[in-house]
């Protein structure tokens, strides 16, 4: 793959990381919704959308470190992904998270710009994994719980289409 050709993947995977080419944002989904919202879990639902973001902050957390990381160890599945608490414990740590989430992400994409970095090397410490599986797998993952969070807001009536 030339270098032009490598730029314009790592310009595509930015944007698919961050999204909204298709479908609402992470951000769209988290925004103005009311803190009375973030810890209500909808009947026949399994989960609030604060236990949704926060494992998405803790997914992504997990994929960044694995990729940069050697010696990281993931936290244990699934336990380890999911809150166990629906409401979040204060305004700063929705913050908090919301905050971090944004802050990974760019380390992330900070992974993909670095000139040294060869997307298609499988990692030294994995089974085969590669920076653009991660990313893909970012990408994806965020992207399907995003659609939580907007079906949940729907059935809290707290979305407008």
């Amino acid at each position: 793959m030339t270098a032009t050709n490598n730029k314009e993947l790592i310009k595509t995977l930015e944007q698919f990381l961050i999204g909204g080419h298709a479908h609402a944002t992470f951000d769209d989904a988290v925004k103005q919704l009311p803190a009375e919202l973030r810890g209500v879990v909808p009947e026949g639902m399994p989960y609030s959308i604060w236990q949704l973001v926060e494992h998405i902050r803790i997914t992504q957390w997990d994929i960044l470190e694995f990729s940069r990381n050697p010696e990281h160890e993931s936290p244990s599945w699934p336990e380890g992904y999911w809150p166990k608490e629906a409401v979040p414990a204060s305004e700063s740590a929705w913050k908090k998270c919301l905050a971090e989430i944004k802050s990974d992400l760019k380390e992330f994409i900070g992974l993909l710009k670095d000139p040294k970095a060869d997307l298609y090397a499988p990692f030294p410490h994995g089974d085969g994994q590669h920076l653009l599986r991660e990313a893909l797998l970012i990408a994806d993952h965020t992207s399907y719980h995003t659609g939580e969070i907007i079906v949940l807001r729907r059935l809290l009536g707290a979305w407008k289409s």
